[in-house]
């Protein structure tokens, strides 16, 4: 057994199978969630830089695998951080057939997932937060929680039929911002979003729309921004319960932007400013 001073030796691996690479190969998104039992769920993160940030932010590190040259490389202060955890290494192709693609940062490292937060949790403290409501492409995902965590917002909630923010690839889009930010799961309504003392701004290009730029919106002390999928935007029942429906002014003959660009912008506008 390895004593918390040892260093866990470094583990070349041969084969695809070999035991304990399962979690950066064969298990899917949702295995690695595992909702039935949240206590052993497992997120990936990719790039030195970026579990790093995981790190710092108090998650909990496996595993990590890496190329070889990384070892004594990019990955060195990880390792010497974190002796206890396996680090696995192998050839550069076998590595790329073990994940599926290349590594293009030369290193992973798997993290065990934290549990669930409660919104009133999340949000106690906030001033503005974003409701993602049913966005289930993960770079979009990983786009919004870039933009939040840059320009302003103190938490983000998400609509169970959304994306997760710790799947691989919204991880690395986000460039470690879904651990800088507070974030959790949500089936409440709005009015309940409501009660804990916000008006919602729900984005969309509607005849009632408001233009982004009014002033009684940045005068409103919380907000919860509501962004919506990426192609039926947000539903009626979301715009009818809204204190606020948002549209940004476009040029060009332009109706609409990409959600994740929509969310840069009305979080730069909205955003707190101190």
């Amino acid at each position: 057994m390895t004593s918390p001073h040892q260093t866990m030796p470094v583990i070349e691996i041969q084969s695809l199978h070999h035991p304990g690479v399962e979690v950066f190969s064969s298990l899917t998104e949702a295995q690695l969630r595992n909702r039935l039992e949240p206590e052993k769920g497992v997120f990936i993160a990719e790039s030195p830089k970026v579990i790093r940030v995981a790190v710092d932010a108090g998650h909990e590190p496996l595993a990590l695998l890496c190329e070889k040259k990384h070892i004594r490389g990019d990955a060195a202060d990880l390792i010497a951080r974190h002796p206890d955890i396996p680090v696995y290494t192998g050839e550069r192709e076998l590595l790329a057939q073990l994940t599926g693609y290349t590594l293009t940062r030369g290193v992973l490292c798997a993290f065990r997932r934290p549990l669930p937060r409660s919104v009133e949790k999340v949000c106690r403290d906030a001033r503005r937060i974003v409701i993602i409501q049913g966005v289930t492409d993960t770079t979009n995902i990983g786009a919004i929680f870039r933009s939040a965590a840059a320009l302003g917002m103190d938490a983000v909630v998400l609509t169970t039929d959304s994306c997760d923010p710790l799947n691989r690839r919204a991880v690395r889009v986000s460039m470690g911002s879904v651990f800088l930010i507070p974030w959790t799961w949500t089936d409440a309504s709005l009015s309940d979003i409501r009660r804990l003392g916000f008006r919602t701004v729900a984005m969309a290009l509607t005849d009632q729309s408001i233009p982004l730029d009014t002033p009684a919106l940045k005068a409103e002390p919380r907000l919860a921004i509501v962004m919506g999928t990426e192609g039926d935007g947000l539903p009626h029942d979301t715009l009818a319960a809204s204190d606020y429906v948002v549209r940004i002014p476009m040029a060009h003959g332009v109706d609409s932007l990409n959600v994740a660009a929509a969310s840069a912008v009305a979080f730069w506008e909205l955003g707190k400013r101190d």
